[in-house]
């Protein structure tokens, strides 16, 4: 690593916050009607059928948690917050200690109001039901991004050219691939918006890749970018117009953190505020869910991309992506994604299952390896953290022209024949 950049990383890891910090409404500071209830002990306490009311500013929320605890009396106290007078949890607060109630919930950057309304007082000669409330959490990571959501498969992908004739590659234009999109893409609002409409009319979901960073892939195959920072900052407003308030997927420049090493002090600074730009414009958008690229588990420590992501603003996104185009092995990356959320916080992550079937090859190439292997199918996998398995990289087209493969993104059918060839399903 250059002197230069290996201090700023030092200094942004030391500056980094432990996690991505959520927005706490503290609930002794909801108003109450006068004679429902009482603050103290730094909680609320509501003993009659009332609501409180109190204000918060939302920043990429997607995600609410209320901390709460009942007096039982012949039965729980019911619980009901509404945000906007949209009710976001409703639920019996059968327990007597602090416990976490949560829901996932998107909410629009800005002011809203808050509501906590105990709905069902009740109380004899000897139990008297209430509802007492310590506080509410707003985050930007989601539980369950979108819950039950399919992903887009396009019917336009290179590899359906050949689908009809090759039983091989019919295996890969048959799944939910990602959409790439960078300075080849002419208006990217438009191309963004036309790819996000198609998945809307067909009830599904698109994965898009953000991929036009300055300086992007430092001058290797897929070298370009946009031509400065003003320029990026630009684009990736068009990008977020659009998706506008409709649902995606964004994985943010592929490389971008990992690959950081070949800039100076000054440029890797300008990268970090580009991509927590980049982060916080997308993640306004209630239905958008950004993963910022995290590398894998053989480049960066786990301790050194969790700072990294931390500059680049992972507070306001759902969390990171791994395995982008490589080849690196599930069981690996799985361990390696969840270290690094824990040292975040409250990160969680996607990995690109779309060429590690059989791990990397033995010399760890990266560009067009022979004898690899499709990896699982996109879709939302058990472990912990882990969101979703994607097809970031499209199967069959070429890294670039090394190997024998054509120019980088051009479809190799010879090489996406092996890659399904050799597929475990």
């Amino acid at each position: 690593m250059k002197p230069l950049l290996a201090a700023l990383t030092a200094l942004l890891i030391c500056a980094a916050p432990a996690a991505a910090a959520p927005v706490t409404v503290e609930a002794e500071t909801l108003s109450l009607p006068a004679g429902t209830g009482q603050s103290g002990s730094g909680a609320l306490k509501i003993w009659s059928t009332a609501t409180a009311t109190g204000s918060f500013t939302s920043r990429s929320t997607k995600r609410i948690t209320v901390r709460a605890r009942g007096e039982q009396c012949l039965g729980a106290p019911r619980m009901i917050v509404s945000i906007d007078g949209r009710v976001a949890l409703d639920v019996k607060v059968t327990a007597t200690t602090w416990t976490d109630y949560a829901a996932d919930l998107a909410l629009n950057d800005g002011a809203h109001t808050l509501t906590v309304r105990f709905d069902n007082d009740y109380r004899t000669a000897s139990c008297d039901r209430n509802l007492l409330v310590d506080r509410v959490q707003f985050t930007s990571v989601a539980a369950r991004p979108l819950p039950g959501a399919a992903l887009y498969v396009d019917p336009h992908s290179q590899a359906q050219a050949y689908a009809a004739s090759d039983t091989l590659i019919a295996k890969i234009a048959g799944q939910p691939q990602a959409f790439w999109f960078g300075d080849w893409s002419g208006d990217v609002q438009s191309a963004v918006s036309a790819a996000v409409s198609a998945a809307a009319a067909a009830g599904r979901v698109p994965a898009l890749v953000a991929y036009d960073i300055p300086q992007r892939d430092c001058g290797s195959f897929s070298s370009g970018g946009a031509g400065s920072a003003d320029a990026y900052r630009a684009w990736i407003r068009a990008f977020a117009a659009g998706i506008g308030g409709r649902r995606a997927i964004v994985v943010l420049e592929p490389d971008a953190l990992a690959g950081m090493d070949c800039l100076d002090a000054t440029d890797a600074a300008t990268r970090l505020s580009l991509l927590a730009d980049a982060t916080r414009v997308l993640s306004a958008q209630a239905n958008t869910y950004v993963y910022l690229d995290g590398g894998h588990d053989a480049w960066q420590p786990a301790a050194t991309m969790a700072g990294r992501l931390q500059q680049a603003g992972v507070a306001d996104a759902q969390g990171f992506a791994l395995n982008v185009s490589n080849f690196r092995a599930q069981a690996g990356l799985v361990a390696y994604g969840q270290q690094v959320a824990a040292a975040i916080g409250v990160a969680h992550f996607v990995v690109d299952t779309s060429r590690n079937g059989l791990g990397p090859s033995p010399d760890g190439a990266w560009c067009n390896p022979s004898g690899r292997a499709l990896g699982a199918k996109p879709g939302t996998p058990s472990d912990y953290r882990l969101d979703w398995n994607l097809w970031v990289k499209r199967p069959g087209e070429s890294d670039g022209a090394c190997n024998g493969g054509p120019a980088a993104g051009a479809f190799w059918p010879s090489y996406a024949d092996g890659l399904a060839a050799r597929a475990a399903w």
